[in-house]
């Protein structure tokens, strides 16, 4: 009878084993967490960042404003190296660098070579002939920035003037970068960059 007993409590030990193993909870909440971390934090950055590119792309817009607001008036002109206003290309584009500095910094040669901000800037003489779309090279929604026919020609006193900005921004989050960047540098196969766009048309004051 001993015997007996003890091959039926071996032969119910593992399905003992085995229950007490499915109701044990100890530990539930790490298990849970773990599966539940990464599409957790993915939408944690993707917030984070979304809210951050949104305030980049109003500090560029704000920084259009601001330099479109100086030419309109006269306190940068382009045209008479004597006047205290005076500007050239390089430097109006370092005057627009720390206007983001903020949350876009410019590289140390970005005011005489272009990376990242683009500037157009130039004289209307056809109101006509105000480009109506950003320029692309390509028909795809995605295609790079075609920066061929940028200028920097603004105009003087009452002309009518232009002055578009545009940033590549760089998505940090690799599983939502595919999702929200809509720039593909020549060459890739994936957009890599979010592309802010920011434009100002005026008529310049009589200074």
């Amino acid at each position: 009878m001993a015997t007996e007993r003890k091959t039926s409590l071996r032969n119910r030990a593992p399905r003992g084993l085995f229950r007490r193993f499915c109701g044990d909870r100890k530990g539930a909440t790490a298990i849970e967490f773990a599966l539940l971390a990464l599409p957790f934090f993915v939408i944690v950055f993707a917030s984070i960042e979304t809210f951050v590119a949104f305030a980049g792309e109003q500090l560029l817009a704000n920084a259009t404003d601001t330099l479109a607001r100086k030419i309109r008036t006269g306190e940068i002109t382009f045209e008479d190296s004597s006047k205290p206003g005076y500007m050239t290309e390089t430097e109006f584009r370092q005057a627009f660098c720390e206007e983001i500095a903020i949350l876009m910094p410019c590289s140390a040669t970005e005011a005489a070579e272009r990376d990242k901000l683009y500037i157009d800037v130039r004289n209307i003489t056809d109101l006509t002939q105000f480009p109506p779309a950003v320029p692309r090279i390509g028909s795809s929604s995605s295609s790079d920035l075609d920066t061929s026919g940028f200028k920097f020609a603004p105009g003087g006193a009452g002309a009518f003037t232009m002055v578009r900005a545009y940033y590549r921004w760089e998505v940090i989050t690799d599983l939502v970068r595919p999702y929200v960047t809509d720039l593909r540098p020549a060459g890739s196969s994936m957009p890599r960059d979010f592309l802010m766009v920011a434009t100002a048309t005026f008529r310049n004051e009589n200074y």
